[in-house]
């Protein structure tokens, strides 16, 4: 039977998330890749297994995770069964639902059809009574928001989550939704952003810095930029890489001879602070305090230990600062 590492507390640091009382590992788990239905069994629960014995405690899903849909959450539920369940309460789960996920008019967007359902269809999955956050994963343009917020208000009282949270959303999008929340009294925690050193429209739009002003945590996904902010690509792009392989998220168009340029000369400012160059680049998103925690998915128990890393080494100088800022605001990558 798994049994947990005694001393998996002492490796993280837990940030509160905005004004809750809930904490977050620094370094949380998305399930976004690795995790779908072509995926190794073992390999997925070796991941697992080593980010709570690391004190990663939370785990990132959503519906749409796979491929196929749902497949991420069906395999955590097997990963849950295999050893983790008893730990169900030291866990931290949350989802999603917001993309398309089944065929006809209820299986996408905001509705509070769509959502129920959704939820209801996760938990089922996962083998699950509740999720610890339920996000809602994009802005719907054609659903009345208060639709949607009230659908995630009534899952808070329907005992299926215990906190909610938002994906996707800009800043006026984000403040038309607290206002509402706060009326409803709906514990809304914590907001889900792409974010990192070639992606920094929240801080261009304000929402990172609203978000602090107004008590909501920030998750950062992306924080790798989908593994250019690593030494992956240093000297070309892999035959084994995400990008060769795959090519949906990341396409081999991004790797221009700029964007090459950044990454080594980046990459030669890790070293000189100790660090590798995925550790830099989560060590930033990390430095001020106003992101809660950042989102490291890893294909390799390693890559996930060397993540953990980063607690407790988020600070920068100033002329470290300027010097990343030289490097990464030539262009942005999405």
């Amino acid at each position: 039977m798994y049994q947990a590492n005694e001393n998996r507390y002492s490796q993280m640091q837990y940030r509160r998330c905005g004004k809750s009382g809930l904490k977050l590992p620094a370094v949380s788990m998305g399930l976004w890749h690795n995790f779908g239905s072509n995926a190794d069994f073992d390999s997925m629960k070796d991941l697992c297994v080593t980010a709570f014995d690391s004190g990663i405690t939370h785990f990132d899903l959503a519906n749409n995770y796979g491929p196929i849909n749902g497949a991420a959450e069906e395999n955590f539920g097997r990963i849950l069964d295999w050893g983790l369940r008893r730990y169900r309460d030291e866990l931290l789960i949350s989802t999603k639902a917001g993309h398309e996920m089944w065929p006809g008019p209820y299986g996408d967007w905001g509705s509070k059809k769509y959502l129920v359902a959704s939820l209801n269809q996760s938990l089922k999955r996962m083998g699950l009574e509740y999720v610890d956050i339920f996000y809602h994963h994009r802005p719907d343009p054609n659903t009345p928001l208060e639709e949607t917020l009230l659908a995630l208000d009534g899952i808070v009282k329907s005992g299926k989550a215990l906190y909610v949270g938002l994906s996707k959303y800009n800043k006026e999008q984000t403040a038309a939704a607290m206002e509402i929340f706060r009326e409803l009294k709906t514990p809304f925690i914590i907001h889900q952003s792409r974010y990192s050193l070639f992606e920094r429209s929240i801080e261009e739009n304000g929402l990172k810095q609203f978000a602090a002003e107004n008590g909501c945590g920030i998750i950062a996904f992306c924080p790798l930029a989908q593994g250019l902010l690593t030494d992956k690509y240093l000297h070309g792009i892999p035959e084994e890489s995400r990008m060769k392989k795959d090519g949906r998220f990341l396409k081999e168009s991004a790797l221009t001879k700029e964007k090459l340029h950044q990454i080594r000369a980046l990459n030669e400012l890790a070293a000189q602070r100790g660090q590798t160059l995925a550790q830099m680049a989560l060590s930033w998103i990390l430095r001020d305090g106003e992101v809660t925690s950042v989102l490291a998915g890893a294909s390799k128990p390693k890559q996930l230990l060397d993540n953990v890393k980063i607690a407790g080494c988020t600070e920068f100088s100033d002329e470290e600062l300027k010097k990343i800022d030289s490097i990464t605001l030539e262009t942005h990558v999405s």
